[in-house]
Order: C-alpha cells, then structure tokens, then sequence
C-alpha cells in the first residue's frame, strides 16, 4: 500500500536569508554538519513564534490541517535545537510548498520580488524600477508544458533521429536505426545541454 501524497503547504514569502552559521572559539576548525530546515517549517516557526499566531489560526494560513502544523512544528524546533545545541548550521530549504503571491523577475538587474498584494499590478521593479518584468509563473507553465512535450519523445544523441516514446519501452534501451547509438529521452538531452 502506498503511502497518501503530501498535500502541499502554503508559504507567504521567501525567508530573507538562506540559513545561519555559528561562530565562536569552539567552532572554527570542527566540521560538525548541517540541518536543513523545509521552508513549510520556516514557515510554521515564522507564524507560530514570530507572529504569534495559535496553531489553528496558523494552519489556516498554511492551508493544512492543525495536526499536521503541529507536527511540522515539532520537527522544526527538534532540528533547530539540535543546531543550537550540537554548533551545526542550519539551511533553509526544500519542502513541499506553494506561494500565494506571483512571483516576478526583473530582466534589467535579474532580482526576482513578489507582489502580495493581488489587487494592485506590478509595474515597475522595486530595486532598480526597471519597467522589464516578467512573470515567473507564466515562465513556469510555459516550461512545463515544453517539458511535458520533450517526455514523449526518444531521441539519438548522436545523429538526431527522433520518434515517439512508447510506453513500457525506456528509451536507452532502443537503438537508433540510423547509427545504432542507444536513444534517450530529449528531455534528458536539453537537461545534458544546459
């Protein structure tokens, strides 16, 4: 029996910072690790001790239940009193998270901002106002329906010879019948070419 898929958790914003180090005498030459904090348990720890806000009114703003803020929340502090405890840094990332706001990015000095406020419009940037913004949504769709349309295809890395993928048959282990090099899926080729 497979385990229920993990709804995913509503953020507000990005953290302002990536992750903490320690410092102190004590620290310096010792290579003591790191604890990777999700962004779902950033966002619980921001919530529940920043913005004071009780569980239930938390896990509305996460879109989860409340026992599953509660765990999170668990998890979170036992990792960061680990860190505390034991001079690891801590690395805020991963999860599975969503945001509520459209990000944008801006293509004069390449920041990307968030506009939280759905009501009003993004015109400018708010670093350089620059007024080259783009959607990075938009971007994401558009990448996505690319990817999902390189997936269907097994391509000849050697020669290009394309053709559709069948199902139960993996690409590597079809050969080109051109120069009888082992096809792979395109989508895996574009990944090598970046």
């Amino acid at each position: 029996m497979s385990p229920r898929p993990t709804r995913l958790r509503r953020v507000s914003n990005l953290p302002i910072i990536s992750g903490l180090k320690p410092y102190g005498a004590g620290i310096q030459n010792k290579a003591r690790g790191s604890v990777f904090l999700h962004l779902e348990e950033y966002e619980v720890i921001r919530l529940c001790d920043f913005e004071h806000m009780n569980h239930h009114e938390a896990s509305k703003a996460m879109d989860i239940s409340r026992p599953t803020l509660t765990r999170i929340y668990g998890k979170a502090r036992a990792k960061i009193a680990d860190a505390l405890v034991t001079g690891k840094q801590i690395i805020i990332e991963g999860g599975k998270v969503y945001f509520d706001s459209d990000w944008y990015r801006c293509r004069n000095c390449n920041s990307y901002f968030n506009q939280p406020d759905k009501g009003s419009a993004v015109i400018s940037c708010p670093l350089c106002r620059s007024k080259e913004i783009e959607n990075c949504d938009a971007m994401n769709e558009d990448m996505a329906e690319s990817h999902r349309q390189c997936s269907d295809i097994c391509v000849c890395p050697e020669c290009g010879y394309e053709r559709p993928h069948e199902a139960a048959h993996p690409c590597k282990d079809q050969v080109c019948p051109v120069c009888n090099a082992r096809l792979m899926r395109k989508n895996n080729l574009l990944a090598k070419d970046l």
